[in-house]
């Protein structure tokens, strides 16, 4: 089934997940910077860094909204449900994490709850790639056979 989301055949789920990811992990590296500096320009940097994968993520639910609700019953449908709820769930834990740094920095706690949401997006991003790879979710199936 080809995305229903995409611009030329090419998905734009996928193209987006990368910005929020790579922000995400980048906070966390910033948090671990600081742990090591105590330089609070990299605290600084991971709020920023924070924010700004939310907004990534959210504009990349949307059409990953869309291709999930044209899937029709399957279990490639039960994996993309379950990594949808994973994907909200961090989105929400990186909106409380965002707020509660804003407020007063509870720099271990914080630093706690974002490597917790940096492996739950590692679970999420393997069965998003059950769905492509394994059950070729988004994937042209006239264009497999063309190599």
């Amino acid at each position: 089934m080809i995305s229903t989301a995409n611009i030329a055949k090419h998905p734009l789920h996928p193209m987006l997940i990368p910005l929020a990811m790579g922000l995400w992990i980048f906070s966390l590296a910033c948090d671990i910077i600081f742990f090591a500096t105590g330089n609070e320009t990299w605290w600084t940097t991971s709020l920023y860094a924070i924010g700004g994968g939310i907004i990534g993520a959210l504009i990349a639910a949307l059409p990953g909204f869309v291709d999930l609700f044209t899937l029709h019953a399957s279990p490639e449908k039960r994996i993309g449900l379950w990594h949808m709820a994973i994907n909200l769930t961090i989105v929400i834990i990186y909106v409380l994490d965002f707020l509660w740094r804003r407020a007063s920095p509870e720099y271990v706690g914080q630093t706690a709850i974002s490597a917790v949401a940096v492996l739950l997006l590692t679970v999420s991003g393997w069965l998003g790639g059950e769905m492509v790879y394994v059950y070729g979710t988004g994937v042209d199936p006239a264009c497999r056979h063309k190599l």
